[in-house]
């Protein structure tokens, strides 16, 4: 799940970690799209060897999305992985490894948070359709206008878990992928895959961190390997850094919030389903081409160089006039430490620490004074100090009082300032805008004005709206009735929506106010501040959390039941006497098998996943685990605004009275179902091109039942065990593909095996340092990266791209001009952006955001190589035959361009266009609609 806004707190911070992903697009000749060579140099300018994909950030968004419509049926949801999929391994292209990992099983500790987010979400679901239905209800009977409603059953996400039918369906379709590329694709030729599907235990993430820290210890790992890992999860930063690798990156979807989204009731843009009216849908363009189309595009990747943030904190982490010798590796271990306060997976934030207020910067700056007094780091290798801790902690409980007060007179500022700008907007809006012909243009329209139709039935539409809304609006100092009409004695109290300021929740705790402990304590664990027993429980389970999340990130899961006991955090305050707290965790605990795991984080609402004796364990009353599954439940703000960033209240599972009610329902199980209830472990695949196939073919030739180990000299120095499998993928023999609109492989040279870490010690400790043999990656930063402004006072630009060499081009104004004298006016519009969907607007990839009063023009040049420059490819911009005279100053713009086709998106390259862009309606009174 990660760490919600700690992804934007440190891409401001740091902003030179971000580089846009160049990616080459499929060409397509009459509506075939020839597949991309993935073998060819990578065109970001840098070679990966690994390629790590957190599988779930990758199926959410392909069996839901938000920003476009969701497939039809499962069959359509596979494609859509496996198109996501082969979309990452075009901008990555490793050439060693690729490793999927789905989650399996997860630890106590993080089902926890799991059964939060299932429960809400089944909440959530229904409240949201019932809202919808009354919504629609009340339209209806109003005379509103609204589509038919589609009768389709509602995808539940919930099944994305282990233990469900759907998830080992992927696990097969993967399989069938996974073979399918190996034998068609050349950029799969000499890859090794593994697959760690959901029956492997272990989040995605940690399964992958796991991988990654089991090969370091072994004596033929490369120290130089360039690690990508692709996922959404804030969090995932913080592992790589953990990995104290000095070449790792993350590619991730760039975050745009706000995007429009279209009304479920009537489909139209431009407002939500509260504020639907069932008005008829307006024309879109002058034959309504654009009407059951949404201006959508592909979600744009950005690369994450944990190289370069490495570099930032060196800088601030660096302390002079230490007792003792100062070691970055460690530094770099105690600020993930210190991450872990302001919220993550598996325990709640600190209450006096807000990401989105400094804390991070807060806690930095206290290590930094702290630091001399502790007499060392506060972590080493994964295990903590808690004495050194203690004096952190402490020091941050002393200024806990004036954070709580600056929280309060910022929120009523902030509060203050939004008030202000409505009674500002209310009173600066004009009470009537004309429609249709006469509606308001924005600036920049340098189209020519069309003719006016009907003009003088148009204007008495509008006298007579404006009669009809100055008689039936009341004056200012008139008071309304009940009814809405003026009432002609007296005035009555305003209604609660009327009014400018919103209903706030009632805060009995006040933590602005004194005794704010007190009240904390007594309303969020019903006990009092003075019970020091309590207090001491509380703080004792919370600072078991931290050790054993820190262990989770540098040496893997330390026990699979411990878990939080709480729903709320102690104060920074309460952490005295920590130094003493054992910090232990029991060994040998083993993980939930899937089908347990279902019972322990699903509602109700989701038992159908679960087999028919288990569920009825769900609802009925009789059932001794009934209370394990409220059908409603509360949902504690705690001092935020929005429902999501509150608090479930719901009950903690107790693990021996869930095995004991299983126990009873186990022999119901069917043999398919105990299948899907086991454990298993992650396959190994490559394709016949590759060093390690005719060893693996030895295997199934042989026979050998007895694990052997992988010869690191055939796979790029990667080790561990291999046994056979007994769903293996075959050389010559059919590969059935489990998609009907797939076919099947029925020359397939794949070959598939069963793989397993290297072992060690259960008290083996991984170090966490730098290889020996690894090579400190070019310093990326400069002086002005840390400074606002250079030695010439002007801004100082980052590096962009991964060539620190890449000598950027530019052109100079004659070239600008030129480029505007030569561009089609196929439509009478002057120039290129008249015509266009504006640039930036569908993904673009090479639109920039606008500075102030600066013009948009294309990024077409950013990420070209100074060797292309003079290569002559294609020209980007079609000539008119009239003007061959004039295409001579196009000469060296044309050298300097690449090839746009390559870069088009996919769904405008069929929509026409003198530049692949849609066609835009030749109606320029419906122009101010089209955006």
């Amino acid at each position: 799940m990660g760490v919600p806004a700690f992804f934007r707190w440190l891409s401001r911070k740091y902003p030179s970690i971000i580089v846009n992903c160049v990616e080459e697009r499929a060409k397509e000749c009459n509506g075939v799209k020839a597949p991309i060579d993935t073998s060819k140099p990578n065109p970001n300018e840098v070679e990966f060897d690994n390629l790590y994909l957190d599988m779930n950030g990758i199926i959410h968004p392909c069996t839901h999305p938000e920003d476009k419509p969701a497939p039809k049926n499962e069959d359509e949801m596979m494609v859509a992985i496996f198109e996501y999929i082969d979309r990452i391994f075009n901008i990555v292209r490793p050439r060693r490894l690729l490793y999927m990992a789905i989650d399996g099983v997860a630890p106590r500790a993080k089902m926890n948070q799991q059964r939060s987010r299932r429960f809400r979400a089944s909440k959530e679901g229904m409240e949201a359709a019932e809202e919808k239905q009354k919504i629609r209800q009340e339209i209806l009977a109003k005379g509103g206008i609204l589509p038919p409603e589609e009768v389709k059953e509602r995808f539940d996400s919930n099944c994305i878990t282990p233990g469900t039918e759907f998830m080992d369906n992927l696990a097969k379709c993967l399989r069938y992928y996974i073979a399918d590329r190996l034998n068609s694709d050349p950029g799969w030729r000499n890859l090794t895959v593994i697959l760690s599907d959901a029956s492997a235990p272990g989040e995605g993430e940690h399964k992958i961190m796991d991988y990654i820290r089991r090969q370091r210890a072994q004596p033929n790992h490369d120290p130089n390997t360039h690690h990508c890992l692709c996922g959404a999860d804030a969090d995932l930063i913080m592992l790589g850094l953990a990995t104290h690798e000095p070449n790792f990156t993350i590619i991730r979807e760039e975050f745009k919030p706000n995007k429009p989204k279209p009304c479920s009731l009537c489909n139209q843009m431009g407002h939500e389903v509260k504020d639907c009216q069932g008005l008829p849908r307006e024309k879109q363009g002058k034959h309504d081409q654009f009407a059951d189309s949404l201006p959508t595009s592909e979600q744009e990747f950005i690369f994450i160089r944990l190289c370069v943030l490495r570099e930032y904190l060196e800088r601030e982490l660096t302390m002079a006039s230490l007792p003792f010798t100062f070691d970055f590796e460690r530094s770099i271990d105690d600020w993930v430490f210190m991450c872990f306060f302001v919220g993550n997976d598996f325990l709640p934030h600190l209450p006096s620490l807000e990401i989105r207020e400094g804390a991070i910067d807060r806690l930095v700056n206290i290590y930094k004074n702290v630091v001399h007094k502790t007499g060392g780091y506060l972590t080493e290798s994964g295990f903590v100090n808690l004495q050194r801790v203690q004096m952190i902690m402490l020091a941050v409980g002393e200024v806990e009082d004036s954070i709580f007060k600056k929280r309060k007179d910022d929120d009523d500022n902030f509060k203050r300032r939004q008030k202000e700008k409505k009674k500002r907007m209310k009173r600066d809006h004009p009470a009537f805008i004309p429609g249709g012909q006469f509606s308001p243009q924005a600036l920049g329209n340098r189209s020519s004005p069309q003719a006016i139709s009907s003009p003088r039935q148009a204007a008495y539409e509008m006298r007579m709206h404006d009669r009809q809304n100055s008689i039936t609006s009341p004056s200012p100092n008139t008071s309304l009735t009940s009814d809405g009409s003026p009432s002609p004695a007296g005035g009555i109290k305003r209604k609660a929506e009327d009014s400018d300021s919103e209903p706030e929740p009632e805060d009995n705790i006040r933590l602005w106010e004194a005794g704010w402990k007190q009240r904390y304590y007594k309303n969020k664990f019903d006990v009092d501040a003075s019970d020091e027993k309590f207090r001491r429980r509380v703080v004792q389970s919370y600072v078991e959390g931290l050790c054993w999340v820190l262990r989770y990130y540098y040496q893997g899961c330390a026990s699979w039941n411990w878990y939080y006991p709480f729903h709320y955090a102690p104060f920074a305050s309460d952490f005295e006497g920590i130094a003493d707290m054992p910090s232990d965790f029991e060994k040998g605990s083993k993980p939930f098998k899937p089908l347990e795991q279902l019972m322990g984080v699903f509602p109700a609402a989701s038992g159908n996943f679960l087999p028919p004796t288990w569920r009825k364990l769900m609802t009925d009353p009789e059932s001794s685990i009934i209370d394990f599954y409220p059908e409603d439940f509360a949902i504690d703000l705690n001092g935020k605004k929005y429902a999501w960033q509150g608090v479930a209240l719901l009950p903690f599972v107790d693990e021996r009275r869930l095995r004991a009610a299983l126990a009873e329902v186990y022999p119901d199980l069917t043999p398919e179902e105990n299948r899907r209830n086991s454990l298993g472990g992650d396959v190994l695949f490559v394709g016949k091109h590759h060093p390690l196939c005719d060893f693996i073919v030895e295997q199934y030739t042989s026979k050998n039942e007895e694990p052997v180990d992988i010869p690191p000299e055939l796979c790029h120095g990667i080790q561990g065990k291999l046994t056979l499998n007994e769903n293996a993928v075959l050389p010559d023999q059919v590969v059935e593909s489990p998609v009907p609109m797939l076919r099947d492989l029925t020359q397939n040279s794949a070959v598939s095996i069963s793989f397993k870490d290297p072992q060690f010690d259960e008290n083996f400790v991984f170090k966490a340092t730098v290889l020996p043999g690894a090579k400190k990656p070019p310093p990326v930063l400069k002086p002005g990266d840390w400074e606002k402004t250079n030695n010439d006072g002007r801004p100082w630009r980052p590096q962009l791209g991964f060539n620190r060499d890449r000598k950027p081009v530019h052109l100079d104004q004659s070239a600008f001009r030129t480029l505007g004298h030569s561009i089609p006016r196929e439509r009478g519009m002057p120039g290129m952006y008249a015509n266009a969907v504006p640039l930036g607007a569908y993904g673009n990839p090479y639109s920039r955001p606008l500075l102030s009063g600066q013009q948009q023009i294309p990024k077409l040049l950013s990420n070209l190589r100074p060797q292309d420059s003079w290569r002559g490819p294609t020209p980007l911009f079609p000539q008119s035959p009239q003007r061959s005279a004039g295409a001579a100053p196009l000469l060296a713009w044309n050298r300097m361009l690449p090839a746009q086709s390559q870069y088009q998106p996919s769904q405008y390259q069929a929509l026409g266009g003198p530049m692949n862009y849609p066609q835009r309606p030749e109606d320029r009174m419906d122009r101010g609609r089209q955006v």
